[in-house]
């Protein structure tokens, strides 16, 4: 590809992008698709020959696009949102253009400036003290890694990486059953093991962690000869928003001298909102904080920022000094590779520059806003159905719900024929979970364009497919 044609096909693609978005609204979020129809459309071995690019095109439009799940669409209502403010996807072009690697300072020198003061222009968004300290990971499960490592290695007295696990007292770590599948994965990459990953039990509307039983868990370890490493707390949990009492955990964690965690890679978007930060209240005592920008903020996937009180404990961790990646002459210095398992590093802070800038904090703050508010307000419209009851309350702009059934039916059944009616008939998407071991159907507004007029849409749907006797036991 020539300079002329890359400039012709670059355009042709920003083209394809405006015009895709524009017409979301019109295309089912979910693909009408079957397992394997996407993998029978694709020629079975790779050409020979350079194909032109007007039917590779062609081929993307036809084969590809209409086996996509639409995750920009403002009926996305599933998972949690993983936005791409138009304005974001502007900069990943520039970035996919420059494909620097910034691994280094020396390697490109404004990427690694720029992401320092980016992240600190967030840390003063979401009300974090000064002193804090952050990095852009790729997602908050490269964040969690990082913080099992590095709470594994000082409870270890930083002789892990060197000597291994064999033959050292048995590490444990502390969190709730609220907590993402990514801690499980930490656990076991990190080499600790599921088996002493320690479920807390839970109470009250948040599903917070028992304080009290964190505390009796980490001495009854100490007194059988185990070593606690740490405690990972939740803002905002996967399933249903559980949230633990951050203040009370960091008060365990200070008095047994514990690496302390808050996962809030969804909710954290939320404290640009000085109303809402109650809910992580004394995240200010944690060692390291998760939250993810391509989340709720609306910058494209990756962009995960881990804040740390003492970076220094996770470069010990993570960092490797060989000659060659090596930077002489030159003092205070951030290699960001250091602070991360990778060493190979996208320039994700300039998506996030531009979006900040772009948008501004007022503006973002009024989205995330308007999220809560239209949850909450679907919630309580569910709430007022006769046939419908509200399983767990609005956490920022999650609940979860049910569709009553008659006493002979079988209620998990019941409802995972309701999601995936939803799901098929195309108009919304929704994810199911289990509070309490049954089913319940999860609800989030986060999608960037999201209208009122859309959550409004969601009750339709939902309340006219609940009613549809295709469901009904």
């Amino acid at each position: 590809m020539n300079t002329n044609e890359f400039r012709q096909w670059s355009q042709r693609a920003a083209d394809w992008g405006a015009d895709y978005r524009n017409s979301l609204r019109e295309r089912p979020v979910r693909p009408p698709v079957d397992p394997g129809d996407i993998f029978r459309s694709i020629e079975a071995t790779p050409p020979e020959d350079a194909e032109p690019m007007d039917r590779i095109f062609a081929d993307f439009e036809e084969k590809i696009v209409p086996g996509m799940t639409h995750w920009q669409h403002p009926r996305f209502f599933a998972y949690f949102p993983a936005n791409a403010a138009p304005v974001s996807v502007v900069a990943e072009y520039l970035v996919s253009a420059m494909a620097a690697q910034c691994m280094l300072w020396q390697t490109s020198p404004a990427a690694t400036e720029l992401e320092t003061r980016t992240v600190d222009w967030m840390r003063q968004a979401l009300g974090l003290p000064e002193g804090f300290s952050g990095v852009i990971q790729d997602s908050a499960s490269s964040a969690t890694l990082n913080a099992v490592l590095t709470m594994r290695e000082r409870a270890l007295d930083w002789q892990g990486n060197r000597q291994g696990l064999a033959g050292q007292a048995r590490l444990r770590v502390y969190s709730s059953d609220q907590v993402h599948t990514s801690i499980d994965r930490a656990i076991w990459v990190s080499g600790i093991g599921e088996d002493n990953l320690v479920r807390i039990p839970v109470s009250g509307r948040f599903r917070s962690m028992d304080t009290a039983a964190l505390e009796a868990a980490i001495v009854a370890d100490r007194a059988a000869g185990m070593l606690p490493a740490g405690i990972i707390g939740s803002v905002g949990g996967t399933s249903i928003g559980g949230t633990d009492d951050i203040a009370a955990i960091a008060g365990v964690a200070r008095r047994h001298g514990l690496y302390l965690h808050v996962d809030a890679a969804w909710a954290g978007s939320a404290m640009i909102c000085p109303e809402y930060r109650h809910f992580w209240a004394g995240a200010e005592h944690a060692d390291s904080v998760v939250f993810n920008p391509h989340k709720w903020l609306g910058a494209q996937f990756d962009c995960s920022i881990q804040f740390l009180r003492q970076p220094e404990d996770l470069v010990r961790t993570l960092a490797i000094k060989p000659e060659f990646l090596k930077t002489h002459g030159r003092d205070g210095i951030i290699n960001y590779s250091e602070w991360s398992v990778p060493l190979g590093r996208r320039f994700r802070a300039l998506k996030l520059w531009f979006l900040l800038r772009a948008h501004g904090l007022q503006n973002l703050r009024a989205m995330i806003r308007n999220h809560v508010a239209w949850s909450e307000g679907l919630a309580a419209r569910l709430a007022g159905e006769p046939d419908f009851e509200i399983v767990s309350e609005p956490m920022l702009s999650l609940f979860s719900f049910r569709h009553k059934t008659t006493s002979s039916a079988d209620a998990d059944e019941h409802n995972l024929r309701l999601v995936n009616a939803i799901n098929d008939d195309g108009r919304i998407y929704l994810t199911q979970t289990r509070v309490d071991g049954q089913v319940a159907i999860r609800f989030q507004v986060g999608q960037f364009e999201t209208t009122a007029g859309d959550v409004d849409a969601a009750f339709a749907v939902i309340t006219e497919i609940a009613r549809n006797s295709a469901i009904q036991p």
